[in-house]
């Protein structure tokens, strides 16, 4: 799949995983849109290239508005690449009671239910693009997360949220596949994203010494680099691709 002269939409798009992969995807010439929260997109910084638009990946309203800005732009819309995700952490039975029912339920709506609705509604755009000479239409990236398959003590919600997005993965991939798009997943551990700014030295040294090799924690930019190397490879789809140094976590 080449990128020059396409669009991309990526979600999660004004800070860490989703700027790094915005600001990857416009240095191979794509007109990139990082769709983002009002708040996120007022503070992000300027990249040549990347338009910013504010937009709730929960609310199918602003998605279509989003996915038809990015289908106006002149150019065919090949690529979407789903960033937008929360992590709050808590337990199912901790010391102030049960798990907030509401707080479960946003998390799911947020990652699981924003990325799938970002996916249908591109596809549909992507759909009635036309064909390259070998039927290609389009790729789309989601991304899980290795507590999709060891979640910690206090990831029930988030960990269900981004094991669904694995289950995604392969029905999307044949859904999608008579329209000649293609759906992978990367699945990150650890990143060094702003999410990860307000831990101690110490904590973050601690978190790069369980990671069997490399003993450090993963860069956004290895990330945009793998979702390139995804729409690089016509072959791949329908897979999930762990992308974690060969971390397993442990319960805590």
């Amino acid at each position: 799949m080449l990128l020059a002269d396409t669009a991309a939409i990526v979600t999660g798009g004004a800070s860490g995983l989703g700027a790094a992969t915005a600001a990857a995807l416009a240095g191979r010439g794509a007109k990139v849109f990082a769709v983002d929260l009002p708040a996120a997109v007022e503070g992000a910084v300027p990249v040549e290239a990347v338009e910013l638009v504010a937009a709730d990946v929960t609310d199918p309203e602003q998605v279509r508005a989003a996915v038809a800005t990015a289908s106006s732009a002149g150019v065919r819309l090949r690529v979407v690449v789903n960033c937008a995700g929360i992590g709050p952490a808590a337990r199912i039975l901790g010391r102030t009671g049960v798990h907030d029912l509401a707080l479960y339920a946003k998390v799911v709506q947020v990652n699981l239910v924003g990325t799938f609705t970002v996916l249908a509604l591109a596809a549909e755009a992507i759909s009635a693009t036309t064909a390259d000479e070998n039927g290609q239409r389009g790729v789309v990236i989601n991304t899980a997360s290795i507590a999709a398959y060891d979640g910690q003590i206090g990831q029930a919600a988030y960990a269900s949220s981004k094991a669904g997005i694995v289950g995604l993965t392969l029905p999307a991939a044949r859904d999608l596949a008579q329209h000649g798009i293609r759906v992978c997943t990367i699945a990150p551990g650890i990143v060094d994203t702003p999410m990860l700014a307000t831990v101690s030295e110490e904590f973050r040294a601690a978190l790069a010494a369980g990671i069997p090799f490399p003993q450090r924690l993963a860069r956004p930019d290895e990330y945009a680099q793998l979702a390139l190397a995804i729409i690089d490879h016509d072959y791949l789809n329908g897979e999930v691709i762990r992308m974690d140094g060969a971390l397993r976590m442990a319960p805590r």
